[in-house]
């Protein structure tokens, strides 16, 4: 079979056929077709499935192209699985969907339908419950969405949370103030915020309180009006610190809780707040719960090949 697709100008083929063809190299490898530049125009050539598969992913990443989106290799790694999993979602609305963050990094965008998804209920919704495995991007897109809020003057100061279960004693028998206890804990939120705004408006912000990071126990007595709370690794929170937490919000406020039910570190006789929350909160209006599945892991393709040839062991 053969398709032949349209393009604008040399510049536009240039573009989505990325560094020495790498683009394009990768769309041939995973649908077994070849993609051939003539002049304006791509011929793609293989079996009928692959052909179809590979036109339409190549029709999103035009249209990507075309409305001022950037095509990166790893992009097509995820836009190849969006477009496996479902021939007829519009990529492109995926990529096109810039969170404007800082100068460092100006935006971030989500890579799957999942992350998608989650970043739209985000944006609709006061309180929402991201809960996959790790590598899905619950607490990346979670600091993006909390940044570009504050960029935006939505809210006027960002306060990220975690349970320190793993220390196994009290936090106030840890030696050094209170950022020097609770650190090893909120590395990842972190690591996050980091890599979207520059270390010395971080360490602004975090002096003049704009940027607040404590552990779950801190949170409880306080209303937190005016705020993006993001509450990190939530599958090691108990029920009665789940309650405490949700019942922080205040007014002009967004909450975003993550976690892995899978991956508990409470003790085995302890439920989980982020488990039981699920079926007692599944009906309120203004609270959201997102899944996000494996195929919506964004790791570096070495990562994931590693992965699978650890799986095929059955290595844990």
């Amino acid at each position: 079979m053969e398709n032949i697709i349209a393009l604008k100008d040399l510049q536009e083929a240039r573009a989505l056929f990325g560094t020495h063809d790498e683009n394009i190299k990768l769309i041939e490898k995973e649908f077994g077709v070849t993609v051939v530049a003539r002049a304006d125009t791509l011929k793609v050539q293989g079996e009928q499935k692959g052909v179809q598969l590979a036109s339409r992913l190549l029709e999103e990443l035009i249209l990507t192209l075309r409305s001022g989106g950037a095509i990166k290799k790893h992009e097509i790694i995820y836009a190849i699985k969006v477009v496996k999993e479902d021939e007829t979602r519009d990529v492109h609305s995926i990529y096109l969907d810039r969170i404007e963050v800082s100068s460092k990094r100006q935006y971030v965008t989500p890579k799957s339908k999942g992350q998608k998804e989650y970043v739209d209920a985000i944006r609709k919704n006061d309180i929402v419950f991201c809960i996959g495995p790790a590598g899905t991007g619950k607490t990346y897109l979670a600091m993006a969405m909390a940044v570009n809020a504050l960029k935006k003057q939505l809210v006027s100061r960002i306060i990220l949370t975690r349970p320190a279960v793993e220390a196994g004693e009290s936090l106030g028998y840890l030696p050094g103030d209170l950022y020097e206890k609770v650190s090893p804990y909120t590395r990842p939120l972190y690591d996050a915020l980091y890599d979207m705004m520059e270390v010395d408006k971080i360490k602004d912000y975090t002096e003049r309180g704009i940027i607040e990071v404590a552990p779950l126990a801190y949170m409880r007595g306080r209303t937190l009006n005016d705020s993006f709370i993001i509450m990190d690794e939530a599958q090691n929170s108990t029920p009665e610190q789940m309650k405490m937490f949700l019942t922080r919000l205040g007014f002009d406020s967004k909450t975003v809780i993550t976690g892995d039910v899978t991956q508990s570190d409470l003790p085995s006789n302890k439920t989980s707040g982020l488990e039981q929350v699920r079926t007692i909160l599944k009906d309120i209006e203004g609270i959201a719960f997102v899944y996000l599945k494996g195929e919506d892991v964004v790791r570096h393709e070495l990562v994931q090949q590693i992965i699978r040839a650890y799986d095929r062991l059955n290595v844990k």
